[in-house]
């Protein structure tokens, strides 16, 4: 798929999401349910059935990482080293500096739904369409949020026709992209606090999480039993 192409995808996408709408997106790591806007939060968590308390989780790369996150130089160099030197993708869970102006011009109700005791999780470096539109996003000053599209506890969706009804149908704009390219995980992201270096879901591409922190920080990552 070239560059243009993906590009293009992402323009539209991002437009009917800062409009208020809700798009289904290609990731690296299956297919993400995306919104900008506290309505349309609530939309994606009444058609997923999501659990009161389950937070969602923010898309940007390490552009807004560096910005948003509150780290120590390991922490940065951590979240450096797994998404850009060895290009895995990453649910980074870290503090938040919370006077940032795109964390403050969040409403109540969609702060609550995505920041939890000044800690938020980003997901970073999971493909070229998240590349764009997180470009966008960035350029934009409009945060994206959201989780991965699929009713909750049925798994993460890797191809469009695999979505049930019922998320199809609050979907805006949907751009299927095909199989997503880590789909032989069959799970979403590894959650990982880059702080206490905790893992919060053992997901795509944890083997070579785990081995990058263990050849650079003589650590060992405990699964988590999370999925």
């Amino acid at each position: 798929m070239t560059q243009q192409l993906i590009q293009h995808d992402a323009v539209k996408a991002f437009d009917v999401i800062v409009n208020g709408g809700i798009g289904i997106l290609p990731m690296d790591i299956g297919y993400s349910l995306i919104g900008g806007s506290s309505d349309a939060l609530m939309r994606i968590f009444n058609a997923k059935g999501r659990a009161i308390g389950k937070l969602n989780a923010l898309v940007g790369d390490l552009t807004l990482a560096d910005e948003l996150f509150n780290l120590t130089p390991q922490s940065r160099e951590l979240l450096h080293l797994l998404t850009a030197t060895y290009d895995l993708p990453l649910g980074a869970i870290a503090p938040c500096d919370m006077s940032h102006p795109l964390l403050k011009g969040l409403d109540e109700r969609t702060r609550e739904m995505s920041v939890k005791d000044e800690t938020i999780v980003l997901l970073v470096n999971a493909g070229p369409f998240h590349a764009a539109i997180s470009r966008l996003s960035y350029e934009g000053k409009h945060l994206l949020i959201g989780s991965s599209a699929n009713l909750s506890n049925t798994g993460t969706k890797f191809r469009v026709t695999d979505i049930e009804p019922e998320i199809l149908n609050i979907a805006d704009v949907i751009v299927d992209h095909g199989l997503r390219k880590y789909h032989l995980y069959g799970r979403s992201s590894t959650l990982l606090n880059v702080e206490t270096f905790e893992v919060v879901r053992h997901g795509a591409c944890f083997d070579l999480i785990a081995d990058v922190v263990q050849r650079h920080y003589g650590m060992t990552l405990a699964q988590s039993d999370s999925v």
